[in-house]
Formats: structure tokens, sequence, C-alpha cells
């Protein structure tokens, strides 16, 4: 795309957004006051790949510590979550918002990017494969608009750029990362941003499907030689909820078209303190089904979540990226755990392959088992 073409396209955005707003999220409706909540959770992980973990029979750590202050003040309010790793802490989100009327909410600050199935496109501790890439709970800092009403969900949001910079590996969403050394593929720094979600819910006996469509542009900043790239995603969305099933399916397309790149077929992204290389251009599609048992003490949700990221760069020997997680989530009080099955091919961190869509090492598919236990208060 060249930069009279970047200006259309952006124009064009900007005009969809004003005929969005004629369709016309909806707070919650919360008292005035501030509550502080959070979560403490612990991780248990065996790796089929790894000697030490073998040996070990698994490793048992501390995962996190979340604290969280929601409030509200008349129209306005503030959400923040920060979270204390093992290794590292940071923001997840932090912003304020401002209800217009029970329809529209403006959002400012650090907060969720619109993009994909509304929510989640994974049930599992793991998330789905779109998470490792960007396209799944991401948050960065910018300023977004909501409406809800009549099975309508708009969303429409302009971020300035990534919650922290691209030189830093601690972050909760994958964003693109810049290594500091010159002479490298990876001096990516993603700026100007835009998000348009639309989605629409239908009723019907048993349950309801929500059908929905996600588009996002923006630029890349070359923190080496101050020329800017572009990129886009775009993605369709269906989530229906059946007597207790529940169906998800996702198909997006991504390209990452870096300026002064030394290797235009990847690109360098970073999340929870690691790095690692993503093919610059693919396809990823999802395809989740759960199925949520009520009991006399809370519930049980048993899923399968797949995902399947196609390369689609100018190297052949670039090869498909999958995951494959089964597994049951229990809630039962205060408390929330998870048991994955997780499987990984060409895939990072559910595999020996510490990257997403590039030339595969092994041939083998990879298995971890993992248990995740958390405490909500």
């Amino acid at each position: 795309m060249n930069m009279r073409k970047n200006k259309k396209f952006y124009l064009s955005l900007i005009t969809s957004a004003i005929l969005l707003s004629s369709f016309n999220t909806v707070a919650d409706e919360q008292e005035d006051g501030i509550n502080i909540h959070g979560a403490v959770r612990i991780n248990y992980a065996y790796k089929d790949y790894s000697e030490s973990s073998k040996d070990k029979v698994g490793d048992l750590t501390f995962d996190m510590a979340s604290l969280r202050f929601d409030g509200k003040l008349g129209n306005w309010g503030l959400k923040s979550d920060y979270r204390f790793t093992s290794y590292d802490n940071y923001i997840k989100y932090g912003y304020g918002f401002y209800d217009i009327n029970p329809e529209w909410q403006i959002q400012f600050g650090i907060n969720q990017v619109p993009f994909g199935n509304i929510g989640y496109i994974s049930n599992s501790y793991w998330f789905g494969l779109p998470y490792y890439l960007g396209f799944e709970d991401d948050y960065d800092i910018g300023a977004k608009a909501t409406f809800e009403k009549n099975g309508w969900h708009s969303d429409i949001a302009f971020y300035k750029n990534a919650e922290y910079g691209a030189g830093i590996t601690k972050r909760y969403g994958a964003d693109l990362y810049d290594d500091g050394e010159a002479g490298t593929a990876n001096n990516s720094e993603e700026t100007n941003q835009f998000n348009l979600r639309q989605a629409y819910t239908v009723k019907h006996a048993g349950g309801s499907t929500t059908f929905g469509g996600s588009v996002e542009a923006g630029q890349i900043y070359n923190t080496e030689t101050g020329n800017s790239g572009d990129r886009y995603a775009i993605a369709a969305h269906i989530d229906s909820k059946f007597n207790g099933w529940n169906l998800q399916l996702q198909a997006m397309e991504y390209e990452y078209n870096a300026e002064d790149s030394l290797d235009s077929n990847k690109i360098g992204v970073s999340v929870v303190g690691a790095q690692y290389d993503i093919a610059s251009k693919g396809q990823i599609y999802n395809i989740n089904l759960a199925k949520t048992i009520s009991t006399e003490w809370g519930s049980v949700k048993f899923y399968n979540d797949f995902g399947l990221m196609t390369p689609d760069v100018d190297d052949e020997t670039y090869d498909n990226s999958m995951q494959n997680v089964l597994g049951a989530a229990i809630s039962a009080g205060p408390t929330y755990t998870q048991v994955d099955f997780i499987m990984g091919k060409n895939m990072t961190f559910s595999s020996n392959d510490y990257h997403v869509g590039l030339p595969e090492v092994g041939d083998d598919w990879d298995k971890r088992f993992n248990i995740s236990v958390a405490y909500y208060f």
C-alpha cells in the first residue's frame, strides 16, 4: 500500500465509523463508589518436549496476582487491572469511561482492542492462536466508543500506540517488537491504529447466536530508518450458544508490511516477557466447541479449541502452525480451575518451535499438560 492508498484507506475507515454510529457498550448499571478486588493464581506445567520438565515431572509455580480497581461516580468511571507475576509486573488495562446514555460509552486509556469474537476466541487458560499474534485480548492506549442496543454491538476505536514501548517485552498482549539492534528485521513499532467491529446477536430457542466482522489498520514505524509501513487485519466471527453448548468460529487474515525490513517474510512480536518472530502475512482459522454443565456447587465447562495459521509469504519453506487445547474449566465459589492438554505444532509456547508460521524445526506434535488454579477476591 503506498501512502496515497494508505490515506484513502484511513479515510474510508473514518467514514465507516460515522456510518456505524448511525446504528447507534453498554455500561452495566453500577452504583457510585470504588470496588477493589483481584485474583491469585498458581500453575502446574508438564512439557513432553523439555527434558528438565520430564525429569522433575513438571513444575508448580506462582503464576500471577492481579489487583483491580473499578470505580463509578455518576456517568464517569474507571477500570484497571495490574498484574504481578513470578518474573515481571505490568498493566493489563487502565482506562476511564463516560456513559453518554444507556447505549453509548466512551473509553479512554489502555483498553481492550475491539477485534475478533467479542470476549475471547478461546475457552482455555492457554488462549487461542490469534492471541500469540496480537489479535485476541490485546490492550493498547487510545480511545474507543462502544454501542449496544436491540442486538446490535458496535465498536469504533483509535489507538496511538501500544501500552508499552516497542523495546519492552513485559506486556499482557502481543505487540510489535523492536530489539534495539541495527541491521535486523525487528525494528518495528506499531502506531496510529484504527479498529471497527460490528456484531449482531439473534436470540433463538435455547440460546443466541452472534454474527460479527472486524477490521484493523495501522502504521508500522521503523525505529532505525524513521520510515513507516502499514498493516491490516480483517476477520469474520460467529459465537453461538444452545442449551449449554457453545460453538465459536472465526476466520481472519492479517499482513504486516514493514518498511525497510531486512526480511519481509517475518516480523518480531513480544508478550509476557518473551520475544519471537511470526510470519508477516497469513490466515488464521479457529473452531472451538464447549459444553457447560451446572452443578450444585458451581459449573464445569468441557471444551476443545483448535487453531490453524497458514503463512502467506514469498518464502515457500514457511510452514503452518497449529494448536489444539482439550480441557475443562471448573468454577466453584471464588475458585476457577482450568485443566488443559495442549498440543502444538510449529507453534510458540505450546511446542519446541518458538515462532509462528516460520520454517518448522521438528515434524511432530509437541504436548503439554497444564493446570491453572485461581482464587478471586
